[in-house]
């Protein structure tokens, strides 16, 4: 008779989200939120023997990366997530859930009050097949891990087909510039980050979250030289005239489109953008050396650098799992 074992590890081949007990859809390389405290040494007394014990308890940040087709409640939160005009916004409890092949959660991971410190856009690029994902990071202020817990997962009927969502297709539009934005071929990762600070209190283990302050990154492009005549004129007038004060910075947008190049998924709203440099983009080598004695000549291309004092994000229809 053969023998069988029950011991077997098991393989966690799919994570979930889930936000206010409701199905968020697929995430990817989820990691973070564990329970630690930082060990404290306390100087040598009388005796030989360093001492030793625990600081406060504190839970570390989770990150995980997710792409279109999820749902509109996790979309709504990145879109929250910086604003700081209202108490409580931005914040979420969900949970994280481990799943083995045939959707059986194994494991979760319940956090309460998440609130996000940093949102990610992947670098756009119109060469690029990859997928795009873009990663989120939100800080808890409390977590707790259970197991054996869920039976089946019950995620939306066509949440597994995540739409897809390609770095290559994309829109951009800023205001007097039209042309050089229709000939833009890439654009630098961005990526939001918010402060936040702990709000301690004596009696409670758990400390609370308060955001502190936004960092907005630079928008940066790269277009051909030949369609830069527009960044051009604004750069001289705004960095080497001096025309630099609020009424000449510019808005625009980011569009990420569907692969038929018809639909938008998500949005990127940009206000007061104001171009500070324009450079020349490294050159690979030319026609006729070692290196490429036979290839074409590359085109000529330039990168322009543009500050920005604030981003919101926003969501169509075609962005979540089931569409309209």
């Amino acid at each position: 008779m053969a023998i069988t074992r029950n011991d077997r590890a098991f393989g966690v081949s799919k994570y979930g989200i889930e936000l206010q007990h409701t199905m968020g859809g697929f995430v990817a390389n989820v990691h973070g939120g564990d329970a630690t405290a930082d060990v404290v040494t306390e100087k040598l007394g009388s005796d030989h023997l360093t001492k030793k014990h625990l600081g406060p308890l504190k839970y570390e940040d989770i990150t995980f990366k997710c792409g279109a087709g999820m749902s509109a409640q996790l979309y709504e939160w990145i879109a929250t997530g910086f604003n700081q005009t209202s108490h409580g916004r931005g914040r979420e409890d969900g949970a994280i859930l481990y799943a083995d092949y045939d959707n059986n959660e194994v494991s979760r991971l319940t956090w309460t009050a998440g609130l996000i410190t940093e949102f990610h856009l992947p670098t756009l690029d119109a060469s690029s097949k990859e997928a795009a994902l873009m990663t989120v990071k939100f800080a808890p202020e409390s977590t707790r891990k259970t197991w054996n817990g869920g039976g089946k997962l019950a995620f939306p009927a066509d949440s597994g087909k995540q739409k897809k969502w390609l770095p290559s297709n994309f829109r951009l539009r800023i205001d007097g510039c039209e042309v050089g934005c229709s000939k833009v071929s890439k654009i630098q990762a961005l990526t939001v980050k918010q402060k936040v600070t702990d709000n301690s209190t004596g009696e409670h283990r758990d400390h609370q979250k308060e955001p502190t302050s936004v960092e907005i990154p630079n928008l940066v492009i790269y277009l051909a030289e030949s369609h830069a005549h527009e960044f051009y004129n604004w750069h001289q007038d705004f960095v080497i005239s001096g025309n630099n004060g609020e009424d000449r910075e510019k808005g625009g947008t980011l569009e990420y489109l569907t692969p038929n190049l018809q639909e938008v998924l998500f949005t990127l709203n940009f206000y007061h953008l104001g171009v500070f440099k324009i450079s020349p983009d490294r050159m690979s080598a030319e026609p006729g050396t070692p290196e490429k004695p036979d290839g074409p000549s590359p085109i000529r291309r330039l990168k322009v650098e543009m500050y920005c004092e604030d981003i919101k994000f926003a969501f169509s229809p075609n962005a979540i799992y089931g569409g309209r």
